[in-house]
């Protein structure tokens, strides 16, 4: 029994190397971003922002306002903030999935470093594998957004302005930064996807499943 754990910043691979192994070992996968959706009905409104620093912000305002109205740095630190509410329900589906001796994909950006470690202390690295994935090269990210054919995807459905797009890759490699930092510390592997992106796909498939 086997609990995955991929993390990283928006756009960085993470569902579809969680799709991709989900199909090759026959388990399912879920995204933490659902976890937290399901959290966020149970807080009280004037409560949502403490929780949800990020998602509050975003509101309805679509790329080009918000990529104004905040920096880089604030956007990585309201995201670094929010990840905090989604533990205990990623831990909880953790432990109800070991329980029962079944194995889960977990994935999305509330899958940090931190987390991971809090989560492979209290159930053991045995049952556990965690990989994180980066992307630095704003050109290459830019370049690949124009070209993504993802189902309403948040970065081309609501970005109107070009100069957005370089505000968005400058955010993604900041928090990659982040994500960088962060892993280090707890001695966590991550991959650069800037670059051949199916073959990282493969390596990170083969670093989650090796014995």
């Amino acid at each position: 029994m086997k609990v995955y754990l991929i993390g990283g910043p928006p756009k960085c691979g993470k569902t579809t190397l969680a799709k991709t192994l989900s199909k090759r070992l026959s388990i399912p996968w879920i995204s933490a971003d659902t976890l937290q959706n399901i959290a966020s009905v149970y807080i009280p409104e004037e409560e949502y922002e403490k929780y949800f620093p990020h998602s509050k912000a975003r509101s309805w305002k679509d790329n080009d306002v918000f990529y104004t109205d905040y920096t880089s740095k604030v956007i990585v630190k309201r995201y670094v903030e929010q990840w905090k509410t989604s533990y205990k329900a990623i831990s909880m589906m953790t432990e109800t999935y070991l329980t029962d001796k079944d194995n889960i994909i977990i994935e999305w950006f509330q899958v940090t470093p931190e987390i991971a470690n809090e989560i492979i202390k209290k159930f053991g690295s045995e049952n556990i594998r965690t990989i994180f994935l980066v992307k630095h090269d704003e050109k290459k990210f830019i370049e690949d957004i124009h070209k993504s054919s993802t189902p309403n995807d948040w970065i081309i459905k609501k970005t109107k302005n070009e100069w957005t797009f370089q505000k968005i890759a400058e955010m993604i490699s900041e928090y990659s930064k982040y994500f960088e930092d962060e892993a280090k510390k707890y001695e966590f592997t991550v991959l650069s996807m800037d670059q051949d992106f199916e073959n990282q796909i493969e390596k990170a498939i083969s670093i989650l499943t090796k014995e």
